[in-house]
């Protein structure tokens, strides 16, 4: 057993120490967020704070954001985060040279680091604890394209991150943010659904986006544009995806009961993460996620898959970030809402819109959306890590039904009981 070793992001420099320290076999570390309020003044680098011992094997403790359950407490050894780093690199091109845009605490964060540690190239960072900005990242990019050596350029960004860096670029008149996004050999992008316009309006700039799919219980994105990396398994189960390979985590920590729950060994000895995620594997091998096992639905006797009905509507003008949650039914038991940011008016006819984008992607007619909400702040809820929040979304929808469907803050009216829905 060893300690393990709480740390706060915003001494990154600390953190990277730490971290490089715990995959040559030190103490555990455990990224935290920083303790200061928003806008404080950053306290003195202290001592990082042993909370716990674990196993001799245990370098990161990554704590998951908590987007659809309580957050877990991942335990990754040292051979699986450098087993990710190394088959990311195959698949991207070889080792370079990265910018930090996400918090350390984050799975994606920590890989950032320790890509960095593993080629002895530390790696450029935004201004730890202060919020995202298109500007920030503008001029982090640019001292990163400024140093002087080879080595390719790398980021990881979640999606709503590169939808304001791709916006900001849209806007520059100078060109000067397109023409440093298009220098990055890839730009890392997950967590989350990615919308495929706002890919393809990054291509139109130069920059190349790479897909990927993971999460902490693998060290991070371990599938790359629907294609497992180097050494990584994929099968399905009765629909829900796994995962296995050299990049899973220990388990949870002080959690047996959700250890076993999430992995499994098969008759052959090998260890299988799963995922929670429905999805497939095609015939070449690429996998596709259909949505969370856990929010599918029966609706009217019918289950509908709210991932799958998000993709769907996503594709609306207006409503690429919009989530889709379950809100009760007396006659169908439950039925769709869809929660979307106003950033952009749908118009009055959204519900139509919305409708007739589900029934063209071949769902049925009870994934047919009954509701159109937005937010009273305007803004869809997010977590920090910048992921939807899908506990308040839900939350705020059901709200809206409890009202009768009519709050102020909707573009529609409940329309549940409608036999023709």
């Amino acid at each position: 057993m060893k300690p393990l070793l709480q740390v706060p992001v915003t001494e990154v420099a600390a953190l990277r120490a730490l971290l490089a320290e715990a995959l040559a076999g030190g103490p555990a570390v455990w990224p935290v967020p920083a303790a200061e309020p928003a806008g404080a003044e950053p306290a003195a680098a202290t001592a990082p704070t042993p909370v716990a011992e674990v196993g001799d094997g245990v370098a990161v403790v990554v704590e998951t954001s908590g987007s659809t359950a309580a957050p877990k407490r991942v335990l990754l050894s040292a051979d699986a985060l450098r087993a990710s780093a190394e088959a990311s690199a195959a698949v991207l091109g070889g080792h370079g040279r990265w910018l930090l845009a996400l918090p350390g605490h984050y799975i994606a964060g920590v890989q950032v680091l320790v890509r960095g540690i593993v080629t002895g190239t530390p790696p450029a960072a935004m201004p730890p604890g202060e919020p995202f900005t298109a500007e920030g990242f503008a001029a982090a990019t640019a001292r990163l394209m400024r140093l002087r050596d080879a080595l390719p350029r790398y980021t990881s960004l979640v999606p709503v991150q590169l939808a304001r860096v791709v916006g900001a670029a849209e806007a520059d008149p100078s060109g000067d943010l397109a023409r440093d996004l298009g220098r990055y050999a890839a730009i890392l992008v997950g967590g989350q659904r990615v919308d495929p316009a706002l890919v393809d309006r990054a291509a139109a700039l130069g920059a190349r986006v790479v897909r990927t799919y993971g999460s902490s219980e693998t060290a991070g994105g371990c599938v790359y544009d629907g294609r497992p990396l180097p050494g990584v398994l994929a099968r399905t189960v009765d629909g829900e995806l796994e995962l296995g390979g050299p990049t899973l985590a220990d388990g949870y920590l002080d959690d047996p009961a959700r250890t076993e729950a999430a992995f499994a060994t098969d008759a052959a000895g090998l260890r299988w993460y799963r995922t929670g995620d429905l999805g497939s594997i095609d015939a070449e091998g690429v996998l596709r996620v259909r949505g969370r096992a856990d929010d599918v639905i029966t609706s009217g006797g019918v289950k509908v898959v709210l991932g799958e009905v998000e993709r769907a509507v996503q594709g609306v003008p207006a409503f690429a970030d919009a989530v889709a949650v379950a809100v009760p039914d007396p006659v169908w038991g439950e039925r769709v809402a869809i929660v979307v940011s106003a950033t952009a008016d749908p118009g009055s006819d959204a519900l139509a819109a919305l409708r007739t984008a589900t029934d063209a992607a071949g769902l049925p007619p009870a994934a047919r959306p009954v509701l159109v909400l937005r937010p009273p702040a305007g803004e869809l809820p997010r977590l920090a890590s910048g992921k939807p929040d899908r506990v308040a979304a839900s939350a705020l929808a059901r709200a809206a039904v409890s009202n009768g469907g009519d709050a102020p803050n909707t573009m529609s009216g409940w329309h549940a009981r409608n036999p023709s829905a």
